[in-house]
């Protein structure tokens, strides 16, 4: 009998992420299969739900909308800066990406726009506002040591940190 997805279950897929439009976001093709300590937060919510009590030799299909995967954009982490703030950069243009100290610690935020001496940026997750359709390939599924159980993610080397 196969093991079933639950908690503490080390999981690994081959998966495709697409947008509305289509277009492959992210993809495990190619690349090592993601595995994953199933319970442990590692997955967005939606796509966690998804995979519970699936088993290995499966695949599927799912839509998932922003507010099960990585919530709505936030108006509140977009800002215009002056050009000031990025000082010892010597061109600030749009689709550049930064890691800046904000209150939560380490953010990464990505200039939107330039106007004069305005920056405009923004730090929501890049997938924020996104509804992400991803089809998804269950390679295997073992249960967790209890180290790993422990930790909260993967120790077999194959981790996608």
């Amino acid at each position: 009998m196969s093991l079933m997805i639950g908690k503490n279950a080390v999981v690994s897929i081959n998966y495709t992420l697409t947008n509305d439009a289509g277009e492959v976001m992210d993809t495990s093709e190619g690349r090592e299969p993601l595995t994953y300590l199933h319970g442990a937060n590692n997955l967005i919510p939606g796509l966690e739900k998804e995979m519970e009590g699936k088993t290995s030799g499966q695949s599927f299909k799912v839509t998932i909308p922003p507010a099960e995967a990585y919530g709505e954009s936030n108006p509140e982490l977009i800002q215009t800066l002056s050009k000031d703030m990025f000082k010892g950069v010597d061109k600030v243009e749009p689709g550049m990406g930064f890691t800046a100290q904000g209150p939560q610690g380490e953010q990464h935020i990505v200039v939107t726009a330039v106007d004069g001496d305005q920056v405009t940026i923004d730090a929501n997750h890049p997938m924020a506002g996104k509804t992400l359709h991803f089809a998804v390939e269950i390679v295997s599924v073992r249960d967790a040591s209890a180290e790993e159980v422990e930790h909260g993610h993967v120790h077999d080397g194959s981790e996608n940190h």
